[in-house]
C-alpha cells in the first residue's frame, strides 16, 4: 500500500468497520475473522488489522505455516515498511496485518502509549481506504486509547454480545461510549449488537435475548445470531475462519449471512 496512492478497486473509497466489545471471550477475533473472509469471498478486496495486543488473530485467519510474526507494533515503531506487514492468506481478496512484535510480550503498556500519542494508526486506516473495499480492524477489549484511536477513523462499528447475563452488564457502558465517540467522528454508525455464543434453549441464552428485546432499539440488534457450534472451535484451532473450513456449520452460514448484511450498508 506503500507508495502510488491511489483508490478502492471501484473508484470509491472503502469503509472500516471496527469490532469492538467491552470485555474479551465474547467472540470478537473470531467475528473479525470470519467477516474478512467472507467479505473477501463476495469478491470484496478485504484488510483485517489486528490492534489488539493479544494477538489471536494470528492463530484464525489462515496464514501459511512459518508465516512472518512482525505486523501493528513493529510498524508504528517504524521498524518495517507497511508493505512487510501486509500478509496474504488462503483467500485472494483477503490480507492480513497482524499484532506483530507486541503479542509475544507479556507488558503491552508501552504498545498502548505508543499508539495513543501516534498519527500512524489514522494514517494507516486512511490509506487502506483507499486500497481496499473493506477494512475490518480486530480492536483490543473495553474501550482504552487505542479503541477509541480506531473508532475515531472508522465509519462503521460492530458489538459482539456473548449471550450470557454477565455480559449484559457492561452493555450500556460500551454503548454509552460509542455515542460519546459519535459526536467528534460524525461519520461513525453503531451498525448494531451481534449476538454470539447462542445456545438454543438454554435459560441463560434465553434471558439475554429476553433482556434486549425488552430494553433495546430493535434496529440496534442484528437478527442473525451466532450459534454456540464445534466447528467454530474446531476452525480456529486449524488456523482457518469456520465459514471457509466448514461453510456448511449454523454458525459459518450466520456469517455469511451477516457479512451479506453489512456489504450492503457499506456499499458492496
Amino acid at each position: 500500500m506503500r507508495g502510488r496512492r491511489g483508490r478502492a478497486p471501484d473508484g470509491n473509497v472503502g469503509r472500516v468497520l471496527s469490532i469492538v466489545s467491552q470485555k474479551g471471550g465474547v467472540g470478537k477475533t473470531t467475528t473479525a475473522v470470519n467477516l474478512a473472509a467472507a467479505f473477501a469471498r463476495r469478491g470484496l478486496k478485504t484488510l483485517l488489522i489486528d490492534t489488539d495486543p493479544q494477538g489471536a488473530v494470528r492463530y484464525g485467519v489462515g496464514l501459511r505455516r512459518g508465516h512472518p510474526t512482525i505486523g501493528f507494533d513493529d510498524y508504528v515503531r517504524g521498524d518495517v515498511p507497511l508493505r512487510e506487514v501486509i500478509l496474504p492468506t488462503a483467500l485472494p481478496w483477503l490480507r492480513v496485518i497482524l499484532a506483530g512484535s507486541v503479542s509475544d510480550l507479556a507488558d503491552h503498556s508501552a504498545f498502548q502509549e505508543r499508539v495513543a500519542h501516534s498519527e500512524v494508526l489514522g494514517e494507516l486506516l486512511a490509506t487502506a481506504r483507499e486500497r481496499c473495499h473493506v477494512v475490518v480492524v480486530d480492536t483490543p477489549p473495553g474501550l482504552g486509547a487505542i479503541t477509541r484511536r480506531v473508532l475515531a477513523a472508522s465509519q462503521h462499528v460492530l458489538v459482539p454480545l456473548q449471550c450470557e447475563p454477565l455480559a449484559l452488564q457492561t452493555t450500556p457502558q460500551i454503548l454509552r461510549a460509542i455515542q460519546d465517540i459519535v459526536h467528534q467522528n460524525e461519520e461513525l454508525v453503531l451498525e448494531g449488537l451481534l449476538l454470539t455464543m447462542y445456545e438454543a434453549g438454554s435459560p441463560a441464552t434465553e434471558r439475554v435475548v429476553h433482556y434486549v428485546r425488552e430494553h433495546l432499539p430493535a434496529h440496534l440488534v442484528f437478527p442473525t445470531r451466532i450459534p454456540r457450534t464445534p466447528a467454530t472451535a474446531d476452525a480456529f484451532a486449524a488456523g482457518q475462519p469456520v465459514v471457509l473450513r466448514t461453510p456448511a456449520d449454523p454458525a459459518a452460514q450466520a456469517y455469511v449471512n451477516l457479512a451479506t448484511q453489512l456489504a450492503e450498508r457499506l456499499g458492496g
